[in-house]
């Protein structure tokens, strides 16, 4: 469980916000379910977010621990992040804003997105999400299977 102090509202969608709801927050999340790890992996990203918002971010999703990291095996200079259980859970609300942003949104969307929206065509909601929500488990159990457990920082 996460705890709040001084948090402004007893309205859950209120806290819930305060958290995740700024467009950085949820775009490092989204980019983890990505499979995106480091820090440059974050700037590459067609957002162009940068260096000091993207630390900033990074520090608050740890300290909510809506994500974790390790030491990369080779360059301990490198930190791979990662979803924890809370992290995770928020996949359906990345699917959600996404389903949203094609059912309401003219314009032209990235290829990765086109793409993404063609492979699911037909598939019922819940399996979509159950489905994104296995393979990025198992991209994580692969990279965190990669190094020493105890190099794992919450």
């Amino acid at each position: 469980m996460i705890t709040l102090n001084n948090n402004r509202s007893t309205c859950p969608v209120s806290t819930a916000l305060e958290i995740v709801g700024d467009q950085w927050s949820i775009i490092i999340i989204r980019d983890l379910f990505l499979q995106r790890v480091s820090f440059k992996d974050f700037r590459s990203a067609p957002e162009n977010i940068s260096t000091n918002i993207l630390t900033d971010r990074l520090h608050k999703l740890l300290r909510y621990k809506l994500i974790a990291f390790q030491l990369h095996p080779t360059n301990k200079k490198i930190k791979q992040y990662y979803l924890t259980e809370a992290g995770l859970e928020l996949y359906p609300l990345i699917y959600e804003l996404s389903m949203w942003s094609k059912t309401h949104l003219k314009m032209e969307f990235h290829p990765l997105s086109e793409a993404w929206y063609k492979s699911i065509e037909g598939i019922p909601r819940e399996e979509i999400i159950q489905n994104e929500i296995q393979s990025y488990k198992d991209f994580k159990e692969k990279l965190l299977s990669k190094s020493n457990q105890s190099q794992l920082y919450n």
